[in-house]
């Protein structure tokens, strides 16, 4: 071994109890004038790595930045999330919805652990995958790369991930704040009043921070006025100055920012991915005093400082590449996809539920073309490049057997109703792809931003990314890609309609006519409305984006062998009015506090199917609720009582508020009951979490007075329990 560097030195400090933060000052304060401007941004030409990002170069190899060799300053090298590792053939898991319908933080932790993993052994140390913007309305194209509509559960969850990251490298949270839309990202003024900011738009973001996540990504838009990537209000202001961040700040991608010297001062600390409008106007910036040299070696010690305390995380040995998609981690996929599955409809026919089948002996048609495609979701930087996928089909083929099983793709309506009538069961899968939902990629969204794109690439630089390029001999490949595929993203976008194809529709219609045993199986990424047909079916089942061992999950839970364990972690509204208005193309918009159940709750509306709901096969109940003050907590107990003969699963749902303001949910447990057992369920509410933001004052106001205190199976429970609690 040879001598240690200064960042091996500063780091072995740190971790005998030196303050991260002095060790990384005096590395910023050994570095040269140049070696400071390097940490700002990332290390790739903008366009060398743009030709390369558009070829595949994103699933092939890591983003670098702020590294400076002279000193062995590692800098960070990025991958993206949130389904899995985007580098190589990984673990492809469910969509981040789809997990949330889960309610499962010790899965979801796990899963951060796989990734982690699976991160490491691609060479990456940052996972740019804790998505946690709150669905506010169902049509975001990115609605699958989130928990859900409500802040508290979706904090739960990411820091959950970021627990299960965190073991193995460092996370990246984002995409702060208030990023609810997605074709207009690049142009769009979101006004918010700062009620509304810090009880809805930002508090999930702050349960991550106190989680101690790393790094903090910044959106696109703009939050009152300000660009969030150089926004001092959320940057420095709400981040630093109010919750304490510790971290370092990354711009998200290419336009991220739009002026160098106001970004610097105001808190970003990286430009990412390329040496782009830092690179290219910080000198200039400098000279106009729109920042200076204090601010620069802030940033700077902001992402050393990081970077030491996270040094022997990331020390730990490679894993080797064998991990990726390995079989436990496909099994984590295939549990994952299971527990969120969420029964919508369960009716009888001739006296029983339609689910669970008997697939040891029923004959199945397989309805749709989506039943037999590898349907992941997005394709833009969430994509996954899995090695295998088992569709809906494969998975019915493999537990029914291939002999029992018929596909029809349901392009002619009576040959589908055919196959329908002359089988057991019908399963129809609908629903959508990565061509009606995702990152918005393309398109003219950017084209007012061309002048931020410099004139060429700085030669050394792409000299050096070009000698990277040649070296790579062997490149991941995309699995199963024909030759000459584009294999860079698709366009994606926010979603042009809130319900299935027309075509859609009359399938369910003519295969339930055909068979009165239809089970149908929507493929989304947030919610669907299904008024006008889901009457006409006995069963229906949210099967989300699932992953690349979705098919099995879904097989195994329509034949019983696994229960409907997933619950909403949205709000399917009856009508589209009830939700609040969304212009994909709007570039000026006002968030206000009430979405999701709040909105529906406040209006008046019940929804169709209520945040937190999702059928099972077990018969539980919640039973004998209490509520009561434990010193600065508010503590719930409350029984679970399976009174049938599987085993089920039950999430008990504890929403409260004060005396005329809206009940929120504020905990919840996720139970296993074994048949005809009973468990006993506590939730301890800090009393913190029932503060409501003043803003007048700009500070949160302590629980105060009565509180009532819901706890329910989900928002609309009609059996739930109502206490109050002084």
């Amino acid at each position: 071994m040879g001598e240690a560097t200064p960042f091996q030195e500063a780091a072995r400090r740190v971790a005998d109890g030196a303050d991260p933060r002095a060790e990384a000052a005096a590395l910023v304060a050994a570095m040269t004038d140049e070696e400071r401007r390097w940490c700002l941004d990332g290390d790739l030409p903008f366009w060398g790595g743009l030709e390369d990002l558009g070829a595949g170069g994103y699933h092939r190899r890591t983003f670098p930045a702020a590294r400076v060799d002279r000193l062995g300053i590692p800098g960070f090298a990025f991958s993206d999330g949130p389904r899995g590792v985007v580098i190589g053939p990984a673990t492809a898991f469910p969509v981040s919805m789809a997990r949330g319908a889960t309610w499962d933080l010790d899965l979801e932790e796990r899963i951060g652990e796989a990734i982690g993993t699976e991160l490491r052994a691609v060479g990456a140390t940052l996972y740019g995958g804790v998505c946690v913007n709150v669905l506010r309305h169902p049509a975001w194209g990115r609605a699958q790369e989130t928990y859900g509509e409500d802040p508290f559960h979706v904090g739960e969850l990411g820091a959950a991930l970021t627990r299960g990251v965190q073991r193995h490298a460092m996370a990246c949270v984002k995409h702060f704040a208030a990023n609810s839309m997605e074709n207009a990202r690049f142009s769009v003024d979101v006004t918010v009043d700062d009620a509304a900011l810090h009880e809805v738009f930002l508090p999930h973001f702050r349960r991550i921070v106190d989680e101690g996540v790393a790094v903090v990504m910044s959106a696109y838009n703009a939050v009152n006025g300000e660009w969030c990537g150089q926004s001092r209000a959320l940057l420095t202001d709400v981040l630093r100055g109010e919750w304490g961040f510790e971290g370092f700040v990354i711009s998200d991608w290419i336009f991220g920012l739009r002026d160098a010297g106001a970004s610097v001062a105001n808190g970003l600390d990286v430009e990412m991915p390329y040496r782009m409008i830092r690179a290219f106007g910080l000198d200039e910036a400098l000279a106009a005093g729109e920042c200076d040299a204090a601010d620069v070696d802030r940033a700077v010690t902001n992402t050393v400082a990081t970077l030491l305390r996270f040094a022997r995380v990331l020390a730990a040995e490679r894993p080797p590449l064998d991990v990726l998609a390995s079989p436990t981690h496909r099994a984590l996929a295939h549990e994952a996809a299971t527990k969120a599955l969420v029964l919508l409809r369960n009716e009888p026919v001739d006296g029983a539920p339609v689910l669970p089948v008997d697939l040891d002996v029923a004959r199945l048609a397989v309805i749709g073309a989506l039943a037999d495609a590898p349907n992941l979701g997005d394709g833009g930087s969430s994509d996954v490049w899995a090695p295998e996928v088992i569709t809906p089909l494969a998975g019915l083929r493999s537990l029914a057997g291939p002999d029992r099983v018929v596909h029809h793709d349901g392009a002619d309506l009576v040959g589908a109703a055919a196959a329908a009538a002359r089988a057991d069961v019908a399963v129809v899968v609908v629903g959508y792809t990565k061509a009606d939902e995702g990152e918005y990629i393309g398109g003219s969204a950017t084209a007012h931003l061309a002048d931020l794109m410099p004139a060429a690439d700085e030669p050394e630089v792409a000299a050096a990314f070009a000698a990277v390029l040649a070296a790579d001999v062997e490149p991941f490949q995309k699995p199963g890609a024909a030759p000459g595929e584009d294999v860079g993203f698709s366009k994606g976008g926010d979603r042009t309609s809130l319900r299935l194809r027309p075509h859609d529709v009359e399938l369910i219609r003519a295969v339930a006519a055909a068979n009165p045993r239809t089970v149908v199986a929507i493929v989304a990424g947030s919610a669907v409305l299904i008024d006008e047909w889901h009457e006409a079916v006995p069963a229906v089942v949210q099967s989300w984006y699932a992953g690349m061992e979705g098919g099995r999950a879904l097989a195994d839970v329509l034949g019983g062998r696994a229960e409907p364990a997933g619950r909403l972690p949205f709000s399917v509204p009856a009508e589209e009015a009830h939700l609040p208005p969304f212009d994909p193309e709007a570039d000026a918009v006002t968030y206000d506090a009430w979405h999701g159940y709040w909105r529906l709750a406040r209006d008046g509306h019940r929804a169709a199917y209520p945040f937190g709901f999702g059928l099972g096969y077990a018969d539980l109940a919640i039973t004998g609720a209490v509520a009561q003050l434990d010193g600065d907590d508010l503590v719930v107990s409350a029984g679970v009582a399976n009174r049938g003969a599987r085993p089920g699963v039950e999430v008990v749902q504890v929403y409260a508020g004060a005396a005329g303001a809206p009940r929120r949910l504020v905990g919840f447990a996720r139970v296993e009951v074994a048949a005809g057992g009973a468990l006993d369920v506590v939730v301890r509410v800090p009393r913190e979490r029932l503060a409501r933001r003043d803003p007048a004052s700009r500070t949160w106001l302590p629980a105060a007075g009565s509180h009532h205190v819901v706890v329910a199976r989900h928002a609309d429970d009609d059996v739930a329990h109502h206490l109050v609690v002084d």
